[in-house]
This record gives structure tokens, C-alpha cells and sequence, in this order.
């Protein structure tokens, strides 16, 4: 499993591989119980993980760059239920995010993602963009 194969979807707390696509929508196997289904695009919306990004105090950073600082702490990740430790968390192993932007429940999915990330054991890695297809866009 590929960290440029992982995707989210609206309405679903766990982060999936996809697997497949087809017109109507993806299939996609669940990286908490490995169950795979198929999930309709006219319900769902998916992101890469590979395209979200994350307000900072600087310019946006993607994803996998608050991931790989997470991993380079190693710290232990707070429970979800306790917002402060939460906040706390980021504070210190991400201190330029900017949190007025970032909400508590944006933190809660990073860390709960980011624990998938670990417990699959995916690397964390952003495929890079050859240069022709940088001078395409």
C-alpha cells in the first residue's frame, strides 16, 4: 500500500486505499478493518491525502509535512476526546500552524489518520511531479 493511493471521503472518519475507480464512483478497501466497498460519487467526495493542505502562519503546507513532523517527534498522540491535549500536541510538534484556521475536529482527523498511517505501516511520501508535467500546469 502506497501513501499516493490513500484517500479521503466525506461522511467517513477512517481513511481507504482506492482501489478501483469506475464512473459512478471508487472502491475502496477501509485501512482500520482492511473491508472493502464501493462508495458512490453522487453520496461522497474524495481527496487524496496527497492534495489536502493545512493552513499554517506562513504559506499552506501539505498534509504529509505536519505527518512527517508528527513522526519525527515521537511523541505519543493525545486521545481525541481530550481537545486540549490536542491543541496542546500540535502546538509543540507544529507550532507555525495557524489555529485559528485549523479547527480541534481538523486535528482530531490528522491524528487519527496519521495513526492508520502508523499502524499500516505506510510511508509517508508525496509523489513528485516530473518536470514536464510541471511545465504543463
Amino acid at each position: 500500500m502506497e501513501y499516493s493511493n490513500l484517500i479521503s471521503v466525506t461522511g467517513f472518519s477512517s481513511l481507504f486505499e482506492l482501489i478501483s475507480t469506475k464512473s459512478d464512483g471508487a472502491i475502496v478497501r477501509s485501512l482500520d478493518d482492511n473491508s472493502t466497498k464501493f462508495v458512490s460519487n453522487r453520496l461522497h467526495q474524495f481527496s487524496h491525502l496527497e492534495s489536502i493542505e493545512v493552513f499554517t502562519e506562513d504559506d499552506n503546507v501539505n498534509i504529509a509535512e505536519i505527518f512527517k513532523t508528527m513522526d519525527a517527534a515521537g511523541d505519543a498522540t493525545p486521545s481525541e476526546k481530550d481537545n486540549k491535549a490536542i491543541s496542546a500536541y500540535f502546538k509543540k510538534v507544529y507550532p507555525k500552524m495557524d489555529f485559528e484556521k485549523v479547527y480541534t475536529s481538523d486535528m482530531k482527523k490528522m491524528i487519527r489518520w496519521f495513526n492508520a498511517i502508523k499502524k499500516n505501516n505506510i510511508e509517508i511520501k508525496v509523489t513528485e511531479m516530473n518536470e514536464e508535467e510541471n511545465e504543463e500546469n
